[in-house]
């Protein structure tokens, strides 16, 4: 299953995601093919003139133009998305977008697609981060059945 990830740049719950079978989505992919594709000739901007339109789809004209841009890669990822983790209160080093106004769209839309959501709170003992693992095990290994 397609697995949205929340922080979107998480490596360590992409790594878990990937390590029990199924997809993670995380903003990572989306840059990385901005980054190598050949039709998107103006790096450091690497848009189209689509991005814009495809962020509106998620934030209204008056938000931020960088809430926007960031929502124009992770909103189709939500669309994407068969079931979601997500981690919250996670230090900068765990995978943070940067933007307080995009990580509460992000979850909000992520409540409102009615995919099976596991929410987390950052693990803050070495024994906390145990049960934390078990239960995205836990909660991984019931997609299985749901497919």
């Amino acid at each position: 299953m397609k697995v949205f990830i929340y922080p979107t740049n998480s490596l360590i719950l992409a790594d878990l995601v990937e390590r029990f079978g199924h997809k993670p989505l995380m903003i990572n992919n989306a840059i990385g093919e901005k980054v190598r594709n050949a039709e998107i000739d103006h790096p450091p901007m690497n848009i189209t003139d689509e991005d814009p339109k495809k962020g509106l789809k998620y934030a209204a004209i008056e938000v931020p133009s960088g809430v926007r841009g960031r929502m124009s890669m992770i909103g189709p990822l939500i669309d994407e998305a068969e079931a979601a983790i997500i981690m919250n209160k996670a230090p900068m080093g765990f995978g943070c977008v940067g933007c307080e106004r995009t990580n509460e769209l992000t979850k909000y839309l992520v409540r409102r697609s009615e995919v099976p959501i596991l929410n987390l709170e950052y693990p803050e003992s070495e024994e906390d981060a145990k049960v934390i693992v078990k239960k995205i095990a836990l909660f991984l290994e019931g997609l299985e059945d749901k497919k």
